[in-house]
């Protein structure tokens, strides 16, 4: 037993080899690193998803989730909601949610066809 507390002492006698301070320095480069790597890309592309709903307008072009391509006939942003038309025979339609658009497809709107 005196053994295992001189031991102790001993041990905590040998000083401190920079403790904390020194690693609070190994760990900040894994910090800035795991920042660059994993939380400012993941900013970015929430910023620009967030950007692409709000200027997401009438006859965009669209790809939903689920892989559904289609036309946006109306964007509600009260109701958070989005309508696209996805056939163009039939005018068949549906009402989504907008975090279900995925992309749009092109920056220039889809022409409504004249026949």
């Amino acid at each position: 037993m005196l053994f295992g507390l001189m031991g102790i002492e001993i041990l905590l006698a040998e000083g401190d080899t920079g403790g904390l301070s020194s690693m609070l320095l190994m760990m900040l480069p894994i910090f800035v690193l795991f920042y660059l790597l994993f939380i400012r890309p993941q900013r970015k592309e929430h910023s620009e998803r967030q950007n692409m709903l709000e200027n997401m307008k009438k006859n965009d072009r669209v790809v939903t989730v689920g892989g559904i391509l289609g036309v946006v006939m109306n964007v509600d942003r009260d109701k958070k909601e989005v309508t696209i038309k996805v056939d163009e025979g039939s005018g068949a339609k549906l009402r989504m949610t907008l975090n279900s658009v995925a992309r749009v497809l092109a920056e220039e709107s889809a022409k409504p066809s004249s026949s």
